[in-house]
């Protein structure tokens, strides 16, 4: 393993600071969102995640690991490594062994949706998307089904939580991301720069499959249960539909959003 390791053995030890309180999910969301003590940074779990965050070009600070660890992590030489005693992982995993490094990656600086939307041609657009494995489920798919970028209002949860970040198996580094404003008003945006809006709903007067659509299309996705507002839905080009059967009127967002990037190809 590559990169500057210290040994930690008091629970005490300041440079634990930004490991603290992964437990408390509310308590996390606090100290990440904009002016708390650790908005300019995010965590991220598991060594692929890791992995995947370094080829995206993200910066690591530190990386915790349990001090039984053998198993080799490359990293850059800048990097440090603080390998936990049994009796610090305890307070800040609540198990005194830890399976997965834990890491520390200064937070990128979002790009200006504008400018994302110059050089796409397929995007989504999420509404109210609070659940973090719902969030990284749809980045996942949204990397794997080539789409260009998300486009998130500020009623989305953080794409960048630890929960999302693995969810997505660490491919939300690789498909771009920004926030946008308040939906629907913020739709002007995407009509200004030619693109069809298709909003995702189970209307039955809705179908997604034989729309007629330019290049440049946006698919618009609702959170689990209240799904799109109306207000949404109403400013949107287009409505489209996944076709159910039998009795299932829904399928999960995430589930959903695979099918619905599909058909935009």
């Amino acid at each position: 393993m590559s990169g500057g390791e210290r040994q930690v053995t008091d629970p005490d030890d300041p440079r634990l600071t930004p490991f603290l309180g992964l437990r408390d999910q509310a308590t996390r969301k606090r100290r990440e969102a904009p002016g708390g003590d650790m908005a300019d940074v995010f965590i991220a779990e598991g060594d692929l995640v890791i992995e995947r965050g370094l080829e995206a070009g993200l910066r690591l600070r530190a990386v915790l690991v349990d001090d039984a660890r053998a198993k080799p992590l490359e990293l850059p030489t800048d990097a440090e490594v603080l390998r936990a005693a049994p009796n610090v992982l305890d307070v800040v995993a609540g198990w005194p062994t830890l399976r997965d490094p834990i890491a520390c990656f200064e937070r990128p600086t979002l790009p200006d949706p504008t400018s994302l939307l110059q050089m796409a041609k397929r995007v989504a657009v999420l509404e109210g998307i609070n659940n973090p494995n719902n969030l990284g489920v749809i980045m996942r798919n949204a990397a794997g089904l080539g789409l260009d970028a998300v486009l998130l209002d500020p009623t989305c949860g953080d794409p960048l939580y630890r929960r999302a970040i693995r969810a997505s198996m660490g491919q939300v580094f690789a498909i771009p991301h920004a926030r946008i404003d308040a939906l629907p008003s913020a739709l002007s945006t995407l009509h200004d720069a030619g693109f069809d809006t298709i909003a995702l709903t189970p209307s039955a007067d809705a179908q997604l499959h034989e729309l007629e659509l330019g290049p440049r299309r946006a698919i618009l996705l609702g959170a689990e249960g209240p799904g799109l507002t109306d207000a949404t839905i109403s400013a949107c080009g287009y409505a489209g539909r996944i076709d159910m059967a039998r009795s299932v009127d829904s399928l999960n967002v995430g589930s959903a959003a695979a099918i619905a990037f599909h058909a935009l190809r």
